[in-house]
């Protein structure tokens, strides 16, 4: 067994060792999803998301993919294909870092501190720079329609989809500039 791989197995079982609930797939350890739940004292809090992971041959010398498969409202997190923007992950990554970092360190400063300069999200960027109370209410609105643990299990047969943004927003037809819908 070569060194990465004995690394990446090795970094995988650290992560099922600990509070998290790993869920393989057919791939084994290069592919799973991770049960994370949203940081205490934050608008996520008691939101509970499925994150996609995929480990590149090359990891740890390489950046794992990650991304939310259950909806998530924040700047840096692309609503539809939940990929995040997350220097450390993208740009910065280093072999010093693991599985455990992203899930207890990166992702929830990621929820905790948003960076609408560098949005993924643009709808998600502008409320939080003109309404953090708005934005705020917005993000719990969101917890609670896709990010209940009792929604997990449909996150992964794609059920989720049947829920329009109007029933999230409460169906007020106003954008978020405030100006109402034609």
């Amino acid at each position: 067994m070569s060194s990465p791989s004995k690394r990446r197995d090795m970094d995988v079982m650290k992560l099922m060792m600990s509070d998290y609930t790993v869920e393989t797939t057919n791939d084994g350890l290069t592919e799973f999803n991770v049960e994370f739940h949203g940081p205490k004292q934050s608008p996520y809090e008691g939101g509970v998301w499925k994150v996609r992971v995929e480990l590149p041959d090359a990891y740890p010398y390489k950046s794992p993919s990650i991304g939310f498969l259950n909806k998530i409202f924040h700047p840096n997190v692309d609503e539809l294909s939940g990929s995040i923007c997350l220097d450390v992950i993208n740009q910065s990554w280093s072999p010093m870092f693991d599985l455990l970092n992203i899930f207890e360190v990166f992702l929830p400063q990621l929820l905790l501190y948003p960076n609408p300069a560098d949005p993924l999200n643009g709808d998600a960027a502008s409320l939080l720079l003109k309404d953090q109370q708005q934005y705020e209410q917005k993000v719990k609105e969101y917890c609670e329609r896709y990010a209940k643990r009792e929604k997990l299990e449909d996150v992964s047969d794609g059920s989720d989809e049947d829920i329009s943004d109007d029933e999230v927003t409460g169906s007020d037809n106003v954008d978020i500039a405030g100006d109402a819908d034609p």
